[in-house]
């Protein structure tokens, strides 16, 4: 049977590979940083990353993570309820729902077995999942997995999720799902709206903080600090692998009843391994250092500021956005290809984006800016897009 698998599976690849699809893996030699060596042996400029606030080589995370290791081991072979709850892991729960300004956390191993794990154990098919059509992935598959009904609203357009809402009110109980910011885009959820929304039609409101903890709001705490909103969300979830040390690690964080059924029915929490000792610890030192300061948060959003007005000036088509995330427009596949391949060149590390990691004739260079990134950087970066922009007839 193999045989003709195979030989369907190479046909597969190759007409990925020729409509300009094949996503190639490039090799980094270096810690996360600004500045990243890649296999080829060329020290670049890495504008690509979730490394938000430069944390994932910080020299306080990495103590932090040494003594963990000296003082709590390598791993914890098992789940939580079993024997995988360390005084580490109620710690850093702590920690995250002080942040949030929620009732208490649970951690996953990454936060899309937290958006995996969220759905199924809470809601039935008596229920409404109300979900932005620019979802995450996690989103869209931890839905899948749960009976309740499914409603899905244009993104971020209030009027349709308005409608959605009122369809929804012959079920039991309704959640409205949204991505904070949307990775691809950049945008930003209005979550003053949406609350307003679900507060008129008896709707409980769901986020996911992944790419907007640690960079949007004053003091980063995401978009239910930026719009005022901060303890009105029944639920969040998010990562410890982004803005906060860039490692692995999610988790969902709200009301204690919410969280309390998680822990005894959430199939990604009760079948996988517990996150390091490792990990839980330099999670409690991110979380301490964000208390102490926002001086990375405010370099973040000067960067971000910076980098966004140049680039609209030269002429690039740039999705509006309130994120760290500055997504060129492009439009072709192929094209997004050479741009990277060039900026490359150029000693700049980006990646085109194209279906169907975004829509079809949506291609684009999604750019990330982060708190390590300096002045210098940022001009570099902008320069390399004009010359290849004027290279490759994007800009005139």
């Amino acid at each position: 049977m193999y045989d003709k698998f195979q030989n369907f599976l190479q046909k597969e690849l190759q007409n990925i590979e020729e409509a300009g699809l094949y996503k190639k893996e490039r090799i980094i030699e270096s810690p996360q940083t600004a500045e990243i060596k890649v296999s080829t042996g060329e020290t670049v400029l890495n504008f690509c990353a979730n490394n938000y606030l430069g944390l994932s080589n910080n020299p306080e995370l990495i103590e932090a993570a040494k003594e963990a290791l000296d003082n709590r081991g390598f791993g914890m072979s098992s789940v939580r309820f079993i024997c995988g709850t360390q005084d580490l892991h109620k710690t850093l729960e702590r920690k995250i729902a002080d942040y949030f300004g929620t009732e208490d956390t649970i951690l996953y191993a990454a936060c899309f077995d937290a958006n995996g794990g969220v759905f199924e154990p809470l809601l039935s098919e008596e229920d409404a999942i109300i979900s932005d059509s620019l979802n995450h992935a996690s989103i869209i598959d931890g839905v899948r997995l749960c009976k309740a009904e499914r409603y899905r609203y244009q993104n971020a357009d209030m009027n349709d999720l308005e409608e959605q809402l009122k369809i929804a009110q012959k079920n039991r109980f309704r959640l409205i799902v949204t991505d904070g910011v949307f990775s691809m885009d950049g945008n930003v959820a209005p979550m003053d709206k949406i609350i307003a929304l679900a507060s008129k039609y008896d709707a409980m409101v769901m986020v996911d903080e992944c790419h907007s903890a640690g960079v949007v709001g004053k003091t980063g705490r995401g978009v239910t600090e930026l719009f005022n909103v901060r303890g009105k969300v029944e639920i969040i979830t998010g990562t410890l692998g982004k803005a906060f040390g860039g490692a692995i690690g999610g988790f969902t964080t709200g009301k204690k009843e919410i969280i309390g059924m998680l822990r005894q029915r959430s199939r990604p929490y009760l079948f996988s391994n517990s996150i390091p000792p490792s990990i839980a610890n330099a999670g409690i030192k991110m979380f301490e250092m964000m208390d102490k300061t926002t001086v990375l948060q405010d370099k973040l959003h000067r960067n971000t500021d910076y980098f966004m007005t140049k680039m609209k000036e030269i002429g690039f088509d740039i999705k509006p956005s309130k994120s760290a995330i500055c997504a060129v427009m492009l439009y072709d596949a192929k094209l997004s290809q050479d741009f990277a391949a060039e900026l490359l060149k150029e000693g700049i590390y980006v990646i085109g984006f194209y279906f169907p990691v975004v829509p079809k004739d949506q291609a684009r260079i999604r750019v990330q800016l982060s708190a390590a990134h300096e002045i210098e950087h940022l001009d570099k970066c902008i320069n390399a897009f004009t010359k290849v922009g004027k290279k490759l007839n994007v800009l005139k």
